[in-house]
């Protein structure tokens, strides 16, 4: 890891750029009132002080044009392809993701900050979020963006019930699927949830509206709700693999990582009578 003094920063930039900006809006702020004084003066038909006014338009004018080449000279030294190229920029990236209590988890230049996907574009210095391309290379602005999204996300209405009910009639198409031509059919079993979702988007289309990182959220919110019974009274009930590739990541409601990989619906025994 390099030293702290050795990174570029684009924080750094940015308040360099603020005392450009600032002192720029202030031009332009006079510029204004001298262009109405200007055209005033014109329709007055005081050339005098027209002419006295175009002078000074020029001077603001001039000085809008150093202050831009100042801007860009500040942006060509701190080398934005170097930035990213170098290293830098991901490893800001991972530290606001921490600092702002980001859940990521990764490896250069994709990661998972839970619920999206975030890609690093090298080549065309690009951020993907998901599929969505994002054209941000301030770290801190970016991940402020996901911490936003996700909670949008988990403030929107969610319906375990309703959720539950499409996972339990996927879940009875899939054990009918996988029982034809079987002797001894079962009504219980342990069905990855990838398999449903996959039934429950068969075509590409569905997938590109409700991709796997929705389909993990859903699981999340049903996995933190106080909800274990179908409207049918079938319990529920999610499981491990030891196959990682076989499960969906997501967190609960103390923000851990959990790995789902199954789920069983089962019918609870009824109590025997005296």
């Amino acid at each position: 890891m390099k030293d702290y003094e050795d990174m570029k920063d684009y924080e750094n930039l940015y308040k360099q750029m603020l005392s450009i900006e600032k002192e720029l809006k202030d031009k332009i702020k006079s510029q204004q009132k001298v262009v109405k004084s200007l055209c005033k003066n014109m329709e007055k038909g005081d050339l005098k002080s027209w002419t006295k006014d175009r002078a000074a338009l020029q001077v603001y004018l001039k000085e809008q044009e150093t202050l831009l080449e100042d801007m860009q000279k500040h942006v060509d030294e701190f080398g934005i392809r170097e930035y990213v190229e170098n290293g830098d920029f991901a490893e800001q990236l991972l530290a606001h993701c921490d600092r702002l209590e980001v859940d990521v988890k990764g490896d250069y230049p994709t990661y998972e900050m839970f619920p999206f996907k975030v890609r690093i574009d090298i080549e065309d210095l690009d951020l993907y979020l998901d599929r969505k391309r994002v054209q941000c290379l301030r770290p801190l602005a970016f991940v402020q963006d996901v911490k936003a999204g996700r909670d949008k996300l988990l403030k929107a209405n969610f319906d375990p019930k309703g959720f539950v009910k499409e996972l339990a009639a996927a879940y009875d198409l899939m054990l009918i699927k996988q029982n034809q031509g079987k002797t001894s059919t079962s009504k219980v079993g342990d069905i990855y949830l990838k398999s449903l979702y996959a039934l429950l988007t068969p075509m590409r289309r569905f997938r590109k509206d409700y991709d796997l990182q929705s389909f993990a959220f859903d699981l999340a919110r049903l996995y933190a709700a106080d909800l274990r019974t179908c409207e049918d009274g079938r319990q529920f009930q999610f499981g491990p693999s030891r196959n990682i590739n076989k499960s969906i990541r997501i967190l609960d409601q103390d923000g851990r990582e959990q790995y789902l990989a199954t789920i069983r619906f089962f019918e609870t025994a009824a109590p025997e009578l005296d």
